[in-house]
């Protein structure tokens, strides 16, 4: 076992050619290519046996800079492979099978925007002149506070994806392979006409480079990259994905939960009872804290 599987994998070539074989979207494949190294660099230490998993997953612990989540994703990643390589008869057996990720605590690791932000960076961008990067930056910013939209939803959108007339979107969500109907805010039409004409958008990429690369697909990192200077400017030291938690939070507080599932597209109801849960922990807090009052020792 040992000889066979190392004439495979010592190039890490032979593992992206083992992932781009697999039916997954290209950034998960990305991911996957990105992460698997530090398997391979274990295995020129320790040859391939029937506990090399179990083994990288006890590295992994030890590792403290890592957070679980990270651990999980590069097992995982680890654990794609080597069941592939089963699956193709390159090694005998499924050896990480019994053996489970690392437990992970379902709440939110990062505060999201509040309302407070949210008004901040409202003023900002309305100071902003009708240039194009700026009327770009107006458009994604409706579509991230205003809509709830993940930014790789942003970004795959065509302009043949909107039905400004009556007022939708069709997006291609998490995981889904077909388009769904998005119902667009007011606010959000209006900045995006502004955007479409001010850049003259006929057809094609909705988002688009500015730069040297105008014909390119706009990506997340720019979009990332882009909020994360203006959000300096203003001293939010917060990430973009905390307008998806303004968005939701926000609906929690008027909408039942079932109903804000559907407007923020999720699959289950579970990851948003952590939202619920939040929202109620910190409405509560200071009514926990007075049970303690006249109990003092300063």
């Amino acid at each position: 076992m040992e000889n066979t599987i190392l004439s495979i994998i010592e190039p890490i070539n032979k593992a992206k050619e083992i992932f781009n074989s697999l039916d997954v979207s290209e950034t998960t494949r990305k991911d996957y290519c990105s992460r698997i190294g530090l398997f391979l660099s274990r295995l020129e230490k320790d040859k391939l046996n029937f506990n090399s998993y179990l083994d990288f997953k006890r590295y992994l612990e030890s590792r403290a800079d890592f957070t679980a989540s990270t651990k999980n994703k590069y097992l995982a990643t680890t654990k794609v492979f080597l069941k592939e390589l089963n699956r193709r008869g390159i090694i005998p057996m499924d050896i990480t099978q019994n053996i489970k990720l690392f437990s992970q605590l379902k709440k939110h690791k990062r505060e999201g925007l509040n309302e407070e932000d949210i008004r901040a960076i409202i003023e900002k961008i309305k100071e902003l002149p009708n240039t194009p990067i700026h009327t770009r930056l107006r458009a994604i910013f409706c579509l991230l506070a205003f809509q709830g939209f993940r930014q790789i939803e942003i970004t795959r959108l065509n302009i043949e994806d909107l039905d400004l007339v009556n007022k939708k979107a069709f997006i291609q969500g998490k995981g889904n392979d077909d388009k769904e109907a998005v119902y667009l805010a007011p606010e959000t039409i209006k900045a995006l006409n502004i955007y479409i004409k001010t850049n003259k958008i006929g057809s094609g990429s909705l988002f688009r480079s500015l730069g040297n690369r105008k014909s390119e697909r706009l990506n997340s990192m720019t979009i990332k990259r882009e909020f994360k200077k203006l959000f300096n400017e203003i001293g939010i030291n917060k990430t973009t994905h905390g307008f998806r938690h303004f968005y939701i939070t926000t609906l929690l507080k008027k909408l039942d939960v079932r109903d804000v599932r559907k407007f923020s597209r999720h699959r289950n109801l579970e990851m948003l009872i952590v939202y619920d849960d939040e929202i109620d922990i910190q409405n509560k807090t200071a009514e926990v804290f007075h049970c303690f009052d006249g109990l003092n020792i300063t």
